[in-house]
């Protein structure tokens, strides 16, 4: 890649075209336990580097506005939430979830300015766990649907949040990478006689030692699905072992399942060099880990591994916490927690990664798609104002990532499995 196109893929604020592309979807903002209770806390956010903030008003209805009050530009993070509206606490000016002034008491009674003042504000949804935006024009909104990781309100959904110091691709490309989870993740998700991805309380098995999977593409309106088809260590004369993942853009990953529930990500830029990185277990309730459980997996827990803030405490200048002595016992990384020894690579390439100077391999089939295919978007958008995977493009209902055993000479695209 040249850096332009580096940093036509990157970069989302203000008015670049990858940013105005992600404006024309529905984005999650913050999860709902951020805003639990009608005028509890506001919640300041980032999102397309636009600063926010998040608030349930008393009536329980969540606003999302701009952060800093028109008038002298102090933040309303810090407002009262009262009667069905946020106060700044300057000067008083009072603002409904629509962006509306609904007063001004530090002006005189008959002062008609708020009628002449716009302030951001932005239609929300609440599903899956999270606060959903539609932050593009309101003329192109689409009707909001629900996600493929949370299809409907019988599916559990789990959510672990880190905000990250690096830009959005360099994330995505990390989870739609399956390459890389036979080294980076080899003490985690590790090689075992099983018959297929298994969940114990400590690793995630696979049925294959092969560390150099062979991937093929199936090209989609929504993204694309590849498949790293692996030997398996049992009867590899007659079946691959296949991990199908899903790319539906622009920023989430469907991750191949465990044998207990499903796994998904979703990667939103809040600005040009800081992600806010989703990293989701759904499926069945009885086999879905609940929210401190999977948070405790992960090494992603709020006050252990993540500031309150959720930005990891692990980081560069304390080497990730690296534990050289287990690496010397056996384990491959020395960090702990998978998502972990991911963030250790997102975040060492740099605040944005330059592409310009990568070697590229047969391994890195599904990296290359991703920047082909999101280039191509982004400039099909400049000319057509079409956003990728809106509209007919969108992704179908019975689309899934999977993994599994499929005869040898029988094509995986063919092949269809329900989530479990």
């Amino acid at each position: 890649m040249t850096p332009e196109e580096n940093d036509l893929l990157c970069r989302v604020a203000g008015d670049a075209p990858m940013g105005q592309l992600m404006r024309r979807h529905w984005t999650p903002v913050c999860l709902l336990e951020e805003v639990p209770e009608p005028d509890g806390t506001p919640v300041r956010t980032q999102v397309f580097g636009e600063e926010l903030v998040v608030f349930r008003n008393t009536s329980g209805q969540i606003g999302l506005i701009g952060e800093h009050c028109p008038h002298r530009g102090a933040s309303l993070a810090l407002g009262r939430n009262e009667e069905d509206g946020l106060r700044c606490l300057y000067h008083g000016w009072k603002f409904d979830i629509g962006g509306n002034i609904l007063e001004m008491v530090s002006e005189p009674a008959g002062n008609r300015m708020a009628a002449g003042i716009t302030h951001p504000a932005y239609p929300t949804q609440e599903w899956g766990g999270m606060v959903w935006a539609y932050m593009g024009p309101p003329e192109t909104m689409p009707e909001f649907h629900p996600p493929a990781w949370a299809p409907n309100d019988q599916v559990k959904v789990t959510i672990a949040k880190a905000v990250l110091p690096c830009n959005w691709a360099q994330v995505l490309e990390g989870a739609i990478d399956s390459a890389h989870s036979s080294s980076l993740h080899s003490s985690d998700m590790v090689p075992a006689e099983v018959s297929g991805a298994e969940a114990t309380e400590n690793n995630w098995l696979r049925p294959s030692t092969d560390k150099a999977p062979r991937m093929q593409i199936d090209r989609t309106g929504y993204g694309f699905r590849y498949a790293a088809i692996r030997k398996p260590i049992h009867n590899a004369d007659v079946n691959d072992y296949v991990r199908s993942t899903v790319f539906v853009a622009p920023s989430t990953a469907l991750i191949p399942p465990n044998n207990l529930y499903n796994v998904a990500n979703i990667n939103v830029p809040a600005n040009d060099t800081t992600t806010v990185f989703y990293f989701i277990a759904w499926g069945q309730p009885s086999q879905t880990p609940d929210t401190a459980a999977w948070r405790k997996f992960l090494g992603q827990t709020v006050g252990v591994d993540l500031d309150d803030d959720y930005r990891p405490l692990r980081n560069r200048d304390n080497h990730y916490w690296q534990d050289r002595q287990a690496m010397k016992a056996g384990n491959f990384t020395g960090i702990t927690g998978f998502p972990n020894q991911d963030i250790a690579m997102w975040t060492t390439m740099g605040p944005m990664a330059d592409r310009s100077h990568d070697h590229l391999g047969a391994s890195d089939i599904a990296v290359v798609e991703f920047r082909k295919q999101m280039l191509k978007a982004v400039q099909a958008f400049q000319d057509t104002g079409k956003a990728i995977g809106t509209g007919a493009d969108a992704i179908p209902a019975d689309v899934c990532s999977f993994q599994t055993m499929v005869p040898k000479g029988k094509d995986w695209r063919s092949f269809r499995v329900a989530p479990v």
